[in-house]
């Protein structure tokens, strides 16, 4: 799916102004609300946006303790332990991987114990042979994605009406 300038423009104000109306996004744009509608409306047709709720802060939440748990499971219970990872509610995200590990997870925790606490209840999953976990001390770069969506818009360099 190719993005052009004006997506480009239009995921900018998404990003930087989530609350406001598509009304005001078109005359910030200086085009048609219709134009910008049916813009966002392929946008998630096509997967680029995939979400529209708030980010929610796990710290605020009582887990401000991060790690990223390497999961090595047995072969053929990829899919199963997969599954299971889904009922750990501290494993906010996992991937299938290559390198050294089946499966990286995102885990957060109250403290270390509670950090230890969910990785004894991941190695007791079927499936499970052992994990790696490594502790983030601080976020460098927090998630963003709007470089890269500007990075494609200036490839692109075509503007769709």
């Amino acid at each position: 799916m190719a993005v052009d300038e004006l997506d480009t423009r239009i995921l900018r104000l998404l990003i930087e102004q989530p609350r406001t109306s598509v009304r005001e996004y078109a005359r910030i744009l200086g085009v048609a609300r219709g134009t910008v509608q049916a813009r966002i409306d392929r946008l998630e047709r096509d997967g680029v946006i995939t979400a529209t709720g708030p980010v929610l802060s796990p710290a605020a939440l009582g887990h401000p303790v991060l790690a990223f748990v390497h999961v090595e499971v047995t072969q053929g219970r990829l899919d199963e332990v997969g599954d299971a990872l889904a009922g750990v509610p501290e494993i906010v995200e996992a991937f299938s991987i290559t390198g050294g590990g089946d499966l990286l997870t995102r885990v957060v925790a109250r403290d270390a114990g509670h950090l230890e606490d969910v990785i004894q209840r991941l190695i007791r999953l079927p499936g499970v042979v052992r994990t790696r976990t490594e502790i983030a001390l601080r976020e460098r770069v927090a998630h963003r994605l709007l470089p890269l969506v500007e990075a494609v818009g200036r490839r692109s360099g075509s503007t769709r009406p």
